[in-house]
């Protein structure tokens, strides 16, 4: 909700130029009530649906009954006959093709819905307050970047021409918001565009007059995106198309004071009914005059109420059970020679590494030398087997000698 307490008028002529300050109606200050809103639009918008309904003998023109039971298929009736594809098809039933739909639309059907007369007013009320807070405004869609200030009030808008209305929001830095729902301009999604509704479009600026003021209405209606209402006349679907509040108006000097008259001030009941429009209806007052909850919890008026923080008990997550074997703080508490043992464990480990690494060393000394003898050996036992195998063959060459020369002495010997 805006909470300013006054709030520029704008000359027509000249944008930078401010007429006079206004005070901030009390409307604005309404708490912004989101889920009324959404609710009364809900309802409101069934009200202008037409009714209609579907022929009472659709999708009950046929002649066809039910097989009953034992024949494996479903018990929905068939339609009667042979030589044909429709015959022995599913009738009637809503899942059939060219059954009738489950509960037919009538025309006396409730198409329309009731809203309370107070609830409606708090519903406009959370709206108008809504319109006043540009980061709404601007979360809704609007191009409001280029305005002067948000609600923007002009001093008089008496005018009868479309090229100089929108000569006057361009000159306001409504040019943007205007292109953009130029833009926006689509085609419909499903049947409506065969029912004179062919086009959507993106709701732009409410322009919002006095009865006085009823010429405007002439200068608007050929600008797209741009609403014209009566500010006695003020509806929720058009402060808050959709249900989403935040929408960006355009008041007039004349329309903007009128809000007091129309919906009265945080001021006793009997008072405030002397200056409403709006019989026997009071403004909704805000639960919290801030919403800033950190700022209260931290105020000093609250935390000298407060009682201090005991910081002595511990916690109850911190009195947990721990495993020993796990956590060394707890078995430290359970034994104490355990801190001793774990330095002699430690001790213990570094001596064993020292003594491992000189056994290794002999070790890799015995394994060298025994590779030192095994070479040697190696070389003289080739140098023997060399001596041995040159000799060799000479004593076979004398041994052949002899067995030819007995061989000859034989073989003269034979008469």
């Amino acid at each position: 909700m805006s909470a300013r307490p006054l709030v520029s008028v704008f000359s027509n002529e000249n944008p930078s130029e401010v007429v006079s300050n206004v005070t901030l109606p009390s409307v604005f200050t309404a708490p912004i009530r989101i889920d009324i809103v959404q609710f009364v639009h809900t309802n409101l918008n069934k009200n202008k649906r037409q009714a209609h309904g579907v022929n009472r003998d659709a999708g009950m023109q046929h002649s066809a009954q039910s097989w009953g039971t034992g024949k494996a298929v479903a018990r929905i009736p068939r339609v009667s006959g042979g030589g044909t594809r429709r015959a022995s098809q599913g009738a009637f039933g809503n899942m059939c093709r060219k059954g009738r739909m489950f509960a037919p639309l009538h025309i006396w059907r409730r198409w329309h819905r009731r809203v309370n007369v107070n609830e409606k007013r708090h519903a406009v009320a959370s709206a108008i307050a809504a319109s006043g807070v540009p980061s709404l405004v601007m979360a809704r869609g609007h191009r409001v970047m280029d305005v002067p200030e948000v609600p923007l009030v002009l001093d008089k808008v008496q005018l009868s021409k479309t090229k100089n209305l929108i000569t006057l929001l361009n000159n306001f830095g409504a040019k943007a918001e205007l292109t953009r729902v130029k833009n926006s301009k689509s085609l419909r999604t499903g049947k409506g565009k065969m029912r004179n509704r062919r086009f959507t479009l993106k709701r732009g600026p409410l322009l919002v007059h006095t009865a006085e003021e009823s010429e405007i209405k002439k200068a608007a209606r050929n600008i797209p995106g741009l609403d014209v209402c009566e500010v006695s006349r003020l509806n929720l679907l058009q402060l808050a198309p959709g249900g989403h509040v935040g929408r960006f108006i355009i008041w007039t000097q004349t329309a903007f004071k009128q809000l007091d008259k129309i919906f009265g001030a945080y001021k006793r009941k009997t008072e405030a009914k002397l200056g409403q429009q709006k019989t026997g209806y009071q403004l909704q007052r805000p639960i919290l005059s801030t919403a800033d909850l950190g700022k209260i919890i931290n105020s000093e008026e609250v935390q000298k109420t407060l009682k201090p923080i005991i910081l002595a008990n511990p916690k109850s997550h911190d009195a947990q059970n721990k495993n020993p074997l796990k956590n060394r703080e707890a078995m430290k508490k359970l034994n104490p020679f355990y801190e001793v043992k774990v330095q002699m464990e430690k001790t213990q480990e570094e001596t064993s590494k020292k003594n491992r690494k000189a056994l290794i060393m002999e070790r890799r000394k015995k394994k060298s030398a025994r590779k030192t003898w095994l070479r040697t050996f190696k070389s003289d036992l080739e140098e023997m087997q060399k001596t041995v195998f040159v000799t060799a063959p000479e004593d076979d060459e004398s041994e052949e000698e002899e067995e030819e020369e007995d061989a000859e002495q034989i073989i003269c010997s034979q008469p």
